[in-house]
């Protein structure tokens, strides 16, 4: 089935099957980004080096998706978005098995860089298919469904392949995440649409995205911001064994709780966008920052620590469908690389809230000083977010 970019799928069956296409590969990444946060202990024993090196290893699969979103984005405009979207989860499933594989720290290094690099362009482009797809004034719940991918890994695959990994080693997470990505291929394969690529695209107005000073702003307050949570999220495991004092088996109870209110609040988040996407912003930014401040304290007791970890799940979840609403919008006519770029801009806070975390431990200020610090990372993003709304507001007054 051919549509032209832009129009709506008449058919909610349509719809239905292709976002659960795209949601099957939203949760394959969502596995292989958050699970190995979980089994940085096994990881790091398995390749030889400590738990704060082990961590490096976040950082090589941001830094994929980092280099990965601009240059797939540019490259991908005009052409067809089901093609591009069967070779980038065909990169992915290479990316894990060879993680899988890996006999090296160094080797291992490398095969996550690559397993990074179809990420963001990936979600970029589902969230145009959604949106090309979904009925007027419905975009931002079309998006939030399609992101959904990430929260239900994290509720369910994430937590199983920690116990997995945990039981079986760590490898069997990154066999079972290079399946799904071969399911994935098959799936998008079959159910989405044909949308041709905007044959009207050069690079040159892809580029243009990059002069925008919200587009910056936005990839900013995505950056920064969100590096919190990723501060907090890197050393979780670590953190409940040696802060709270339970055993490693309740690494994938805080998990699930994490997955399952971040399924609500994408949910939410998806609902708030089409209200206000400034607002939403504020409202979920200013949410993370008190939650990651108050994790410094509950983290030392076990019911306090859970319900603080289901505040941070349902606000950055929301934030992020936010996010990317937000840079779709700035991004003007470079459609393609702005939708991309938001997971350009959270991978990037995923490397610096997983190096930062690592330098505080490393320090000696222990387990709980990642989520003081992730606090200090939202309030920063706020600061941009701030920025943002007087550039907003001064670029409205000009036009009126």
């Amino acid at each position: 089935m051919t549509l032209p970019a832009g129009t709506h799928v008449a058919e909610p069956r349509t719809r239905t099957l292709a976002s659960l296409a795209l949601v099957t590969g939203g949760i394959g990444i969502g596995i292989t980004e958050f699970v190995t946060m979980g089994l940085l202990p096994q990881i790091g024993e398995g390749v030889g080096v400590d738990i704060p090196t082990a961590g490096h290893t976040i950082s090589a699969y941001a830094g994929g998706v980092v280099v990965g979103s601009p240059l797939v984005a540019l490259g991908a405009a005009k052409l067809p978005r089901r093609a591009v979207l069967v070779v980038l989860m065909a990169v992915f499933a290479v990316g894990n098995a060879l993680s899988a594989l890996a006999p090296t720290y160094g080797t291992l290094l490398a095969a996550r860089f690559l397993a990074g690099l179809p990420h963001g362009a990936f979600f970029g482009l589902a969230a145009l298919v959604a949106v090309a797809m979904a009925p007027p004034g419905r975009g931002g719940r079309a998006v939030g469904t399609v992101m959904l991918g990430i929260p239900v890994a994290m509720v369910a695959g994430v937590p199983l392949g920690t116990w997995a990994g945990q039981e079986l080693g760590w490898r069997v997470a990154y066999w079972a995440v290079a399946v799904i990505g071969v399911l994935t291929v098959v799936l998008v394969r079959a159910w989405v649409p044909h949308f041709p690529g905007e044959r009207d695209q050069s690079f040159r107005t892809e580029l243009a995205a990059f002069a925008n000073l919200q587009f910056w702003l936005t990839m900013l307050i995505g950056a920064i911001g969100f590096g919190g949570m990723f501060a907090m999220y890197s050393y979780i495991a670590p953190t409940i064994t040696d802060v709270t004092g339970m055993d490693q088996a309740w690494v994938p109870v805080f998990l699930f709780v994490y997955g399952a209110l971040s399924v609500v609040g994408t949910w939410l988040g998806g609902r708030l966008g089409d209200w206000s996407v400034l607002r939403t912003l504020l409202i979920m930014g200013l949410a993370s920052a008190g939650s990651l401040l108050a994790f410094w304290q509950t983290s030392r007791w076990l019911v306090p620590a859970l319900l603080t970890v289901a505040v941070i799940g349902l606000a950055g979840s929301s934030w992020v469908v936010a996010l990317q609403l937000r840079l779709m919008s700035v991004a003007g006519p470079a459609r393609t690389l702005g939708a991309a770029m938001n997971h350009s801009s959270l991978n990037v806070a995923n490397a610096l809230g997983a190096w930062v975390g690592g330098l505080v431990i490393a320090a000696g200020w222990g387990y709980r000083s990642p989520s003081l610090v992730g606090a200090g990372l939202s309030l920063g993003g706020l600061l941009v977010l701030g920025v943002s709304l007087l550039v907003h507001r001064r670029t409205r007054h000009r036009t009126a």
